[in-house]
């Protein structure tokens, strides 16, 4: 099992509106594309919020075989329409992790 993690700073003042964004049409978008079994979201407690809130969303796949087909053919769409939404206003660094237990 793999952890797909994308971890956003995204600015304050859209915080709010942005999360919605997220639980209602990302996610969705995401999962739909069928490469991942579950996914989370969590905020980073001990950030500075004073500009900032940092969130990382975490989904599953089965295998490597999976994620490389959702960051191959899923993930550019995406990433242009998360862009063309919130532009500059936010940060994302996503990295892989393999479940060990």
């Amino acid at each position: 099992m793999l952890i797909y993690n994308v971890t956003i700073q995204i600015e304050k003042e859209i915080a709010a509106q942005w999360l919605q964004w997220l639980m209602n049409e990302h996610i969705p978008d995401v999962m739909n594309t069928g490469c991942f079994v579950d996914h989370q979201i969590v905020k980073l407690l001990n950030a500075d919020e004073s500009e900032t809130i940092t969130y990382a969303i975490q989904y599953r796949a089965a295998n490597r075989e999976i994620l490389d087909k959702y960051l191959n053919e899923h993930a550019p769409v995406l990433r242009k329409e998360i862009t063309k939404k919130w532009g500059e206003r936010f940060v994302a660094f996503r990295t892989i992790m393999e479940v060990i237990r």
